[in-house]
């Protein structure tokens, strides 16, 4: 399968909060189906700030928390539930497998897993792979499709005319 490739810049903070905004207006009717969004990256890099603005941006009202401690937060949307995990403290494989993510991977679920890489095998498969990096000041972004419910999104989020300036390729 083909994937699609979308690498932005984001000089502002603020952008990293767009990006997230835009990654809700995308999400495919696909949705439906279950989708998982892992985001990746250095501490600081962005990963939160993006799971809070494209929560908002579906329509979560209530307050936003990190799941650094808790390891899952759940929210739900009218549309969706949102699942926010934190796997950063983690220490294997073994211990994410005790949390039952793929469990979670089910029809209406948006799942969306900051430092997947420690949680291996125990977590579901990506549907999106985000990876935000610093560059100076600024953070760049990159998405890459894994299925073909993220092709679907990430094509959507490319028609999104609010990215255009920060986009730097897509494929």
């Amino acid at each position: 399968m083909p994937s699609v490739v979308i690498d932005l810049h984001l000089p502002a903070a603020g952008d990293t909060e767009l990006l997230g905004s835009a990654l809700a207006k995308a999400l495919p009717a696909a949705a439906e189906l279950g989708i998982v969004l892992y985001l990746q990256g250095e501490l600081g890099a962005g990963k939160t700030t993006c799971v809070r603005s494209l929560l908002r941006s579906l329509g979560v009202a209530g307050p936003v928390r990190s799941p650094t401690y808790t390891l899952i937060e759940t929210y739900a949307t009218e549309a969706l539930t949102c699942v926010h995990v934190d796997l950063y403290r983690l220490r294997g494989e073994a211990e994410a497998e005790d949390l039952g993510l793929r469990d979670l991977a089910v029809p209406g679920c948006l799942i969306m897993v900051e430092w997947p890489e420690k949680g291996a095998a125990a977590v579901p498969r990506p549907d999106v792979a985000l990876r935000l990096t610093y560059q100076g000041e600024a953070r760049s972004a990159h998405l890459q499709s894994l299925s073909t419910s993220g092709e679907r999104w990430l094509h959507n989020l490319g028609d999104d005319t609010r990215l255009t300036p920060y986009v730097s390729n897509i494929t």
